[in-house]
Formats: C-alpha cells, structure tokens, sequence
C-alpha cells in the first residue's frame, strides 16, 4: 500500500472518530504537498544533481581564487603602503634637516648682523665720545688762548698807562721846575698827544 492510501484510511478511520470533512481535506492536500515536494526533490535530484556539484565546485574554486587574489592584492597594497610610509618618512625627515640646517644658517647670519651692528654702535660711539672730546679740548684751548691774549692786553694797557703816568709825572716835574710859560705847555701836551696816538695806532 502506497503512502497516500494509507494516508486515506487512516484519515477515514479518524473521520468515524468524529472529525469533520474539511479538516479532513485539509490534512490530505498537506500530506500530498509533502509528498509531491519529496517527489520533486529526487527529479530535481536525478536531472540536476551533477550540474549543481559542479556549479558548488565551480562556485567554491571561485571562491578560493577570490581569496587568494584578495589576499594578494591585500599584500601588494601593504607592501606598497609600507614603501610609500618608508619614502615619505624620508622626505619628511630630509625636509627636516633642511629645515634645521637653514634655521642654523638664519640664526648664524642674525648672529653676525647683530654682532655687526654691535660693533658700528661701539665705534660710533667711540667716534662720538673722541669728537665730543677734541671738541672739549678744541674749546678750551680756545678760552685759554682768548684768556691769555686778554691778560697780554690787559698788561699791555697797564703798561701803556703806567709809562703815560710816568711821562705826565715827569712832565709835570718839568713843567714846575722849570715854570714854562703857556705857549711850552702847549707845546708840551702836544707833542704828549702825538705820542699817544702814535703808542695807540702801534
């Protein structure tokens, strides 16, 4: 006896238990459907069965291939990041030293200007303090000379005067001894007053 018939009697033997028709139906067309799905399963089997191992097999030497070509590109691009890390740590680090060796060469040059710079406000001043100096010297100098020349002046007018006193003195010493008359007197201060101006103009 085939599974359906013995599905039938079965669900014959319930139905004098007290089941319905239609639970019945339903439980015959559910049981069918298993069957005809197992059915299908071993045709489905028998008419595609090798081509689906050999598209599983195809699909799995895909796969593999997929894997180690991604492994592949995987190392190749980590071996080229690390040759890219490697170059532009190079590049970097040579920037670096060019950058420290032209910051050593600013500050050696700043170095030298400032010493430079030093050196013109040391001699500058220098210059200044010698001029202001010679200038000093210069000046005083010049009001010894003028204090001097006004001490040869001044003795030369004490000089003048005293030899004018004395000659009026002796003059007058003559003029009382000897009692000129008016007319020698004025001759006298004449000749005082030529000599005078003659002692002025020399």
């Amino acid at each position: 006896m085939n599974p359906p018939e013995e599905y039938m009697n079965n669900n014959l033997g319930q139905l004098r238990e007290g089941e319905s028709n239609q639970e019945i139906t339903k439980q015959l067309s559910s049981d069918n459907s298993i069957s005809e799905s197992n059915s299908l399963d071993k045709v489905r089997e028998i008419l595609f069965g090798s081509q689906v191992r050999e598209v599983e097999k195809r699909f799995a030497r895909l796969e593999e291939r997929l894997v180690k070509e991604f492994t592949d590109v995987r190392d190749e691009t980590r071996k080229r990041l690390d040759a890219l890390e490697i170059y532009l740590k190079k590049e970097v680090d040579s920037l670096t030293e060019r950058l420290k060796n032209e910051q050593t060469e600013r500050n050696a040059a700043v170095q030298t200007l400032s010493e430079e710079h030093r050196n013109i406000a040391i001699s500058l001043e220098k210059k200044f303090a010698q001029f202001d100096e010679k200038t000093t010297n210069s000046q005083r100098d010049l009001r010894e000379q003028i204090l001097n020349q006004s001490k040869s002046l001044q003795d030369d007018l004490r000089q003048k005067y005293e030899e004018i006193l004395a000659l009026l003195e002796r003059e007058a010493q003559e003029l009382r001894r000897d009692k000129i008359d008016s007319s020698k007197l004025a001759a006298l201060f004449t000749d005082l007053a030529i000599r005078l101006n003659t002692q002025n103009k020399s």
